[in-house]
């Protein structure tokens, strides 16, 4: 704490619930009086811009009704204010207002009163832009070496930077690598662009660079532009800082040099204009906000620096030179010249308080009263402890924070009918088939306790349906029981993952220490049958996709594992069966007589994983009700990546179809929506369904992130954490997901991936991570190399054993098969 406190010359309150932020408060003659004093200039959240000219009749008054010269709601939020010359053919200071979607410029003037109301303001619109990215912050200036005019440059919270050569559009850059937009500013003695990128590092930009790089709204390089005749966005120079920056501020108080502040989370760093730095001073409070704003001596330059300790502290270079209490935290600062006094301070608070003031020397002391000396009274101190000592006994047992509870104070229990209902509830599946079955689920609530704001969700695998999945129930008194019921039912024609479903209750438990309750969260599952989804089916001789499980146990009869799947009820030992999926495809296990395995095999590899988890739960379920706790399963075969490609394959070639749908619709869109104007038109307000079925085409899209998501990730795992060298963490990776050409790159990637997991690799950033692995994986598949460092790590490797790279489909017959077609014929 200071012991000076700000003195406060002129304050208001903006507002009521408005947010502010360090772009919302500008000092500038907005209103071109050439008077030299200053206005300030307020804009909020909320979308209100007022400006304000104080005349306290006294220090500490707070503002008056002529203070308040402009207030008008632009309906829109208000990012941050400018003030700059920004209309052609004229010098005069106009005033930039952006939004999130829009950039206005207005001009502000004044009417002199002739009654005691005072002047009149008002803005007027110059022109505005409307932005095609949702927009972050903005900075001005003479772009290029410009005179007598300021441009505009908005920074995109994707990272694109959009210059405005005042009324009209100049061009649009990416900036490289960019993931999360930080702070801007313009340096007009180096002509170039400095913010601070995600990656903790400070980055320059020439503004000559921008404006002969490559085109952002191109998303697609053009072959000449792969010949050299265009020109990549370099970078100027970088510095990284290892943090995070919150502002940028760019000073000179010199025609020679200038220099770059970078406010900082923990320290505030002053660079010189080629990225070298000057000083930097670490910070002992958390900053908010920060200025630099004159140079008293030569060679050192004075910032102001804000807290959320609410404290403003003066820099001298590193040196702290003054430290003063404010009545709030600031998130924007600015010094100004108000009515004849210079040098004023103006701080801004996130929630409205506007302040002037200035330093003084008044000393804010505090002085202690005199407390009166007594005589301890140790019995009445011992009866204190134990009081003290039993409230948090009762604390821990009943509990502020989630404790340990009974298990009996909410019970859920999940209960499915073994029978179809009666009348199914599936009446909006899209399977094809006449008939769908639904089944029932009944989940019971038994409550010890009193309960309140009780609520059941319900979560079943798609394409799995429910005819209800949300239920509340806001109180539950002591030993009552609720049931609810719902029926399940398969709504599209392809299989689920898997068959189990989850019953969610959440609740709050009063206490006599939280009457409202403590939330809690108790779960159930259930096991829907296969006969939901499956019927039985004839097996199929021939399959395109087998897959062959281990077990240690001997086969077990297919009928008492599934039964009611047999087309032979009266066979004790079956050992072949076929399921019929709902959807229309079809699935056959086999069960050897000679040996401990079962195959499945289906014309599509997609449809065999539901029979194998069946197939795997079922086996341990009987086992376990047989005694016997050692069974296991196992595969031996090489992992089906082949298969898997080519569902990839399938993905990307059903979105290179939307891709080329989507540009087929963007050549016509220009006459369909001059048609869609007409007939709205001439049909008013009564907007026909074709009309909002046109409308949702042209807005539609076909993109579908899938594959870029997974190569970043598994790109990330590859650099990091299974990484072989140095050289591979130390790649870069675009921070940008592009659609890929082709899949050719991301099938290299995750067959590499499970080639280094196969091989003993750990998805572990620890330090044991490192050591050697002796775990090897059966099967395997040969590394694809994505560059000559890979090719010579995939030859020194090449000893071990995964050069075995059969695939299921293409394995040569073994006795086995033949023993399993055996079954079949």
């Amino acid at each position: 704490m200071s012991l000076f406190k700000a003195r406060d010359w002129w304050s208001t309150l903006l507002g009521e619930k408005e947010e502010f932020d360090q772009g919302c408060l500008c000092l500038a003659d907005v209103d071109n009086s050439g008077s030299g004093q200053d206005k300030i200039i307020v804009g909020s959240f909320m979308g209100y811009l007022r400006i304000f000219n104080p005349h306290p009749v006294k220090t500490g008054d707070g503002a008056q009704a002529e203070d308040l010269l402009l207030e008008v709601h632009l309906r829109d939020p208000i990012l941050q204010v400018e003030v700059g010359k920004f209309v052609s053919g004229t010098e005069l200071l106009h005033l930039a207002v952006l939004h999130s979607r829009k950039l206005c410029v207005y001009f502000v003037s004044g009417t002199l009163g002739n009654v005691e109301h005072g002047n009149q303001y008002q803005i007027r619109l110059m022109y505005e832009h409307h932005l095609q990215r949702t927009a972050c912050n903005m900075t001005c200036g003479p772009f290029g070496g410009v005179k007598g005019r300021d441009l505009i440059c908005i920074q995109s919270m994707d990272g694109m930077l959009m210059v405005f050569e005042q009324e009209s559009y100049a061009f649009g850059r990416f900036l490289p690598g960019s993931l999360l937009p930080g702070p801007l500013a313009y340096s007009s003695r180096t002509d170039s662009f400095i913010t601070v990128s995600s990656c903790r590092q400070v980055e320059s930009y020439k503004y000559q660079v921008l404006v002969f790089a490559t085109d952002a709204d191109k998303r697609e390089e053009t072959e000449q532009q792969k010949l050299g005749s265009g020109k990549r966005l370099v970078v100027d120079w970088t510095l990284n800082i290892g943090e995070q920056a919150l502002d940028i501020c760019i000073v000179s108080f010199n025609q020679s040099t200038s220099s770059v502040f970078v406010l900082g989370e923990r320290n505030f760093f002053c660079l010189k204009d080629n990225g070298q730095i000057r000083f930097m001073k670490k910070l002992d409070c958390s900053p908010s906000c920060f200025l630099p704003y004159c140079s008293v001596s030569e060679g050192t330059i004075n910032t102001l620096i804000g807290n959320h300790n609410s404290m403003l502290h003066i820099y001298q270079d590193v040196t702290l030179k003054w430290a003063t209490q404010l009545p709030h935290i600031p998130v924007a600062v600015k010094v100004g010249s108000l009515h004849d006094l210079k040098g004023v301070i103006v701080t801004l608070s996130d929630d409205g308080h506007l302040q002037c003031s200035y330093l003084g020397t008044d000393p804010s002391l505090f002085q202690a009263p005199k407390v009166e000396s007594r005589e301890l009274n140790y019995k009445e101190l011992d009866a204190e402890l134990k009081e003290l000592q039993k409230i948090i006994k009762d604390v821990k047992s009943q509990g502020v924070w989630p404790m340990t509870e009974r298990e009996d104070d909410l019970r859920v229990f999940a209960t499915v009918s073994p029978n179809f209902d009666s009348v199914s509830q599936a009446t909006d599946a899209d399977i094809g088939t006449d008939l769908v079955p639904s089944i029932t689920v009944k989940v019971v609530l038994q409550s010890r306790l009193a309960l309140q704001k009780v609520k059941l969700s319900v979560y079943v695998q798609p394409p799995l349906a429910l005819t209800c999945d949300h239920f509340s129930f806001d109180f539950m008194a002591p030993e009552t029981t609720r049931e609810v019921a719902f029926s399940v039912y398969l709504k599209r024609s392809y299989t689920p993952s898997e068959l189990e479903g989850n019953a969610v209750v959440s609740y709050f438990k009063p206490t006599d220490r939280n009457p409202d309750g403590i939330p809690r969260v108790i779960q159930c599952k259930f096991r829907l049958p296969l006969k939901l989804i499956c019927l039985p089916g004839q097996p199929s001789k021939s399959a395109s996709h087998k897959l062959t499980i281990d077990t240690n146990k001997s086969p077990v009869s297919l009928l008492s594992l599934f039964p009611g799947f047999s087309s032979q009820p009266d066979d004790d030992q079956v050992n072949v069966m076929g399921f019929c999926f709902l959807g229309g495809s079809r699935v056959t296990l086999l069960a050897s007589k000679t040996s401990q395995r079962y195959r499945i095999q289906s014309e599509q590899f997609e449809d065999l994983w539901l029979i194998i988890n069946e197939l795997i739960l079922r086996l341990h379920e009987y086992f376990e009700k047989q005694g016997i706790k050692d069974f296991s399963c196992s595969f031996s075969g090489s992992m089906p990546l082949q298969e898997y490609f080519e569902l990839i394959d399938h993905h990307f070639e059903l979105r290179i179809n939307g891709e080329k749908l989507e540009e087929l619709l963007s050549e016509r869109a220009v006459q369909f929506r001059a048609i869609q104007r007409r007939l709205l038109t001439r049909f008013k307000d009564k907007t026909p369904a074709p009309l909002q079925h046109l409308d949702t085409l042209l807005d539609g899209t076909y993109k579908q992130g899938w594959e870029e998501t997974v190569d970043a990730a598994v790109s990330h795992l590859l650099k990091t954490c299974l990484s072989k060298s140095s050289k591979e963490r130390a790649l870069n990776l675009s921070s940008h997901l592009d659609m890929p050409k082709d899949t050719s790159r991301l099938k290299k990637h995750i067959t590499l991936l499970c080639d280094r997991l196969a091989k003993g690799g750990r998805l572990c950033l620890s330090a044991d991570s490192a050591a050697p692995q002796t775990i090897i994986m059966p099967g395997g598949c040969t590394p694809i190399p994505e560059s000559d460092l890979e090719e010579r790590s995939a030859e020194q490797d090449s000893t071990e054993p995964f050069t075995n790279h059969r695939l299921l489909m293409a394995e040569p017959p073994t006795p086995e098969d033949s023993a399993f077609q055996g079954l079949l014929e």
